[in-house]
């Protein structure tokens, strides 16, 4: 799968792995005792509460992503009760690890489902053939076939998700990592995030520092697939 097919593929997964992230936020703190975000219907896996929340995050900057270099990279959020996080902040802490934990898992299934088509004689790890994705595809399987596009959206949803979960883990607002970091610490880093937070503009700060990281994390990825395809 190339050009503008390819383009849309790997917006349309960004939009399905961001809005899973975003709902087991909303689940994560509905079960602790907030219904902030599941009140306004964020506990779904239909993007568009997702998208109205936050369209340039959504929408704006994965696209512009895309075009610049050719990855989906933006942002999404739920709204919870700040008060509640301050009275609870062991269930803030597993409420912003859960969305991480979202992708990794998404992450995990699709490497899982590669290895089953592996095992399966569809594709292989290397060797000739048609490179489509992070695999090969084994004699007989058409470039063009469905069997050809599910090996390249099963590699891009590893890999993207793979980057979402450990780059949301970075503890700095506005990422989940701040959020783990905060309930574990409030006394001590709780302060220091609330002024950072004020700070105009610090979600596309993210976003450009995701950009600036993103070549020097894709090959490393690559190897890693490659890795957990052969367990």
């Amino acid at each position: 799968m190339e050009g503008i097919p390819a383009y849309v593929a790997l917006y349309l997964m960004f939009v399905f792995s961001t809005t899973c992230h975003e709902a087991a936020h909303a689940f994560a703190a509905q079960r602790g005792g907030d219904d902030t975000a599941s009140s306004l219907g964020h506990v779904t896996l239909d993007p568009t509460p997702h998208i109205l929340r936050s369209p340039w995050g959504m929408v704006v900057m994965p696209i512009m992503g895309i075009i610049w270099m050719g990855f989906p990279l933006g942002w999404a959020s739920v709204p919870y009760d700040p008060r509640w996080g301050k009275r609870y902040p062991l269930r803030q802490s597993l409420m912003s690890f859960s969305g991480p934990a979202a992708n990794f898992g998404l992450a995990l299934l699709s490497v899982v489902i590669l290895r089953v088509l592996i095992e399966a004689g569809v594709y292989h790890l290397s060797g000739t053939g048609v490179h489509a994705g992070f695999v090969y595809l084994s004699e007989g399987v058409p470039q063009n076939s469905p069997l050809a596009a599910v090996a390249y959206l099963l590699s891009q949803l590893f890999m993207l998700n793979l980057l979402l979960g450990f780059f949301n883990l970075i503890p700095f607002p506005p990422l989940d990592g701040a959020g783990v970091a905060e309930g574990l610490s409030p006394r001590y880093i709780g302060s220091l995030y609330d002024r950072l937070r004020e700070i105009p503009g610090h979600q596309f700060l993210g976003w450009i520092a995701a950009s600036q990281l993103f070549p020097y994390l894709y090959t490393p990825m690559r190897h890693l697939i490659v890795l957990g395809l052969g367990f």
